[in-house]
């Protein structure tokens, strides 16, 4: 089942950069270059956070630790 987040930056709450919304389903992304495919390492590339909008499925990505989540009730 999926976990749904809000998520902030510091003091700022993170909001769809489409519909505005600030409901957001979490999932680890892999950030796989072309070198690392070719030599068939790619599950050694960098991971980020994807958020995906729950209003219109626009997917943020953020690599990093300065996100912090949240998760929401419901």
């Amino acid at each position: 089942m999926a976990k749904y987040v809000r998520a902030a930056i510091g003091e700022t709450w993170v909001l769809c950069l489409i519909c505005r919304n600030a409901t957001f389903r979490k999932r680890e992304v892999k950030l796989n270059s072309t070198g690392m495919e070719l030599f068939d390492l790619a599950w050694a590339n960098e991971s980020a956070t994807g958020l995906i909008c729950l209003v219109c499925g626009h997917v943020h990505l953020f690599a990093g630790r300065a996100i912090r989540l949240f998760r929401e009730r419901g």
